[in-house]
């Protein structure tokens, strides 16, 4: 044994054997990490294979990738996502992840192809698509906030309260998340009929103010549009006149109507009574108000609904924007049109 192991007392032996050892791990580390890195790309090229399908239009055996593609492919890749060739764009993306050996650039192209999927309607293939980011970045907050999103979109809102923790844990503020669901959640569980939804969105915005006021007045009328009458806040009504302007006149509670000022301006200018003398101070309702009591019975209202965060505009009202996926940021924009034979009424 003397003979193999160098004495404590010949420090040139004890280095060499020092230094061996060490080069003997770091060896045995890089073999191990080649080993688990290698590992990893193929589960990753075998999870990706059951996306790659015949909407693939590269030919990778023909195209052979260079780093200097990736900026390039990406921003095509976006281009055909905005304008709705989801299937060029998920094509690109595939190619880019499968060629891509930094880890970080990969993730954040897995990413890009998740909100692709989710944009296409592709859920399930969204979902395993944001679970695979998460199962290597478990904090990755912009995942998590998809993967919620992809949840809501299966109207399943048990998985989607699932990430309120995890994002919670990383800073998030989940209190908007978790009310946007509870409204979701009751309008859409089946075993309740419509008084007890009613009951509880009754119950649920007494307690909680801070509710989006829109979603409430909306699911309210859908239920119940007599009780829905004692929630009209008309200081408010700019948030919900295309929901009031599209109900038919047998859901206008005429008594509470004749009441107010501004609803009876309102129903005045939708043709549902005869008579009302006083401005409201809404532009477009007083100017059709004013063209009516000149005999013209022409005019209506068209709306249109902006997005305050990304600026997008829709012709339907929605609860999260379909664009940048943002909840409670609608904007209700009136214009005066031409009234046409047929109303669209499926605002709420």
């Amino acid at each position: 044994m003397q003979q193999f192991m160098p004495s404590y007392g010949d420090p040139l032996y004890s280095i060499l054997f020092l230094v061996f050892l060490g080069f003997i791990i770091a060896l045995v580390n890089y073999l191990w990490g080649l080993y688990a890195s290698n590992q990893k790309r193929a589960e990753l090229l075998g999870f990706l294979e059951k996306f790659d399908n015949n909407e693939c239009i590269i030919d990778t055996q023909s195209m052979p990738f260079e780093p200097n593609m990736l900026k390039p492919l990406s921003l095509l890749a976006k281009a055909f996502e905005n304008s709705g060739e989801y299937h060029r764009a998920i094509s690109l993306y595939l190619y880019l992840i499968k060629n891509m050996n930094d880890k970080e650039t990969q993730l954040e192209l897995m990413k890009h192809l998740g909100k692709t999927y989710l944009h296409a309607g592709f859920m399930e293939r969204a979902e395993s698509i944001y679970l695979s980011v998460l199962k290597t970045k478990p904090r990755d907050q912009d995942a998590l906030l998809k993967l919620g999103v992809v949840y809501e979109m299966m109207h399943d809102y048990k998985k989607a309260k699932e990430t309120l923790e995890p994002l919670e844990t990383i800073g998030f503020d989940v209190r908007e998340l978790e009310r946007h669901w509870k409204l979701l959640g009751i309008s859409a569980n089946k075993q309740s009929d419509q008084n007890t939804k009613m009951k509880e969105l009754i119950e649920l915005y007494e307690d909680d103010k801070s509710l989006n006021y829109r979603d409430i007045v909306s699911l309210l009328f859908r239920f119940d549009d007599s009780r829905a009458w004692d929630f009209v806040d008309t200081q408010r009504v700019d948030e919900i006149l295309d929901i009031l302007w599209a109900l038919d006149a047998k859901k206008v509670d005429t008594k509470k109507v004749n009441s107010d000022a501004v609803l009876k301006r309102i129903y005045y200018a939708k043709g549902y009574i005869k008579q009302s003398e006083e401005a409201c101070g809404i532009f477009s309702i007083d100017t059709i108000a004013d063209a009516k009591q000149n005999g013209n019975e022409r005019a209506d209202l068209s709306f249109s609904y902006l997005c305050k965060k990304c600026k997008h505009s829709f012709p339907i009202g929605f609860k999260r924007c379909h664009n940048c996926m943002s909840i409670n940021t609608v904007k209700v924009e009136v214009e005066i049109a031409e009234k046409s034979m047929q109303t669209d009424s499926s605002l709420l």
